[in-house]
C-alpha cells in the first residue's frame, strides 16, 4: 500500500518539527518522541546533519513515520527520497515543486498561506496542505473562513503553534493535525 498525505495526517495529532545538529542526538530524540506516542516525525532540512539523521532514524525507528521538512525544490525532494524519508513537507508550493511532488514516490505536503495557493495545489491533485506561517497569516480565523469554499482540503498548521493555541486549531473540522517545535 502506498502511503498518502491523508495517511500521515491520520497518524498524527501533533507532528514534532525537529531541527537537528547531531545525528546521534536526533535518533535519541526521535526514539523518545516515538515512545511518548508521536508516530510521525519531521526533520527539517535546515542543517547539514538532516539528511543523515533521516537515514539513521529510518534505520533505528522502523515503526515511526520519518519525513523531511523545509523541502524547497525537486533536488531536495530527490535527496530526502534517497535518504528514506517517507514524506516531505514544504513551507511553500512552487509549480515546479508541486509537479515534482505529484510524480514522487512519497507524499509531498505543500505549504500554503492563501486561498489562491491552495487552489493552485488542488489543480495538481493535492488535498492535504501545511498552512504556514499559520499564526502570521490569520490562523484559526483564516481556517474557519476558508472551510466552506475549500471544503475538500485538510490542513496541518505550523508556525506559531504552541501549547496555548494548538487545541483551538485541532477543534477545526479542516485541521487534521498541527506541527511545531514547541513539543520538543
Amino acid at each position: 500500500m502506498t502511503l498518502t498525505a491523508k495517511d500521515i495526517f491520520a497518524r498524527a495529532t501533533i507532528i514534532p518539527v525537529m531541527t537537528v545538529d547531531n545525528v546521534e542526538s536526533a535518533v535519541e530524540l526521535g526514539r523518545k518522541l516515538y515512545k511518548q506516542g508521536f508516530e510521525v516525525l519531521e526533520v527539517t532540512l535546515r542543517t547539514s546533519a538532516a539528511i543523515h539523521a533521516i537515514e539513521e532514524m529510518r534505520r533505528e525507528l522502523p515503526h515511526a513515520l520519518v519525513g523531511a521538512g523545509t523541502v524547497l525544490n525537486d533536488e531536495q525532494l530527490q535527496s530526502v527520497i534517497a535518504a528514506g524519508a517517507q514524506f516531505a513537507i514544504s513551507p511553500g508550493a512552487t509549480d515546479a515543486l508541486l509537479k515534482a511532488g505529484a510524480a514522487a514516490d512519497i507524499p509531498l505536503i505543500p505549504g500554503v498561506a492563501t486561498v489562491s495557493e491552495a487552489m493552485n495545489g488542488m489543480q495538481y491533485g493535492y488535498t492535504e496542505f501545511k498552512l504556514f506561517p499559520a499564526e502570521a497569516v490569520g490562523g484559526v480565523k483564516l481556517l474557519k473562513a476558508i472551510s466552506a469554499p475549500l471544503a475538500d482540503i485538510t490542513f496541518c498548521p505550523t508556525g506559531g503553534i504552541n501549547e496555548a493555541n494548538y487545541k483551538d486549531y485541532l477543534a477545526l473540522p479542516n485541521v487534521a493535525c498541527v506541527g511545531g517545535s514547541w513539543i520538543i
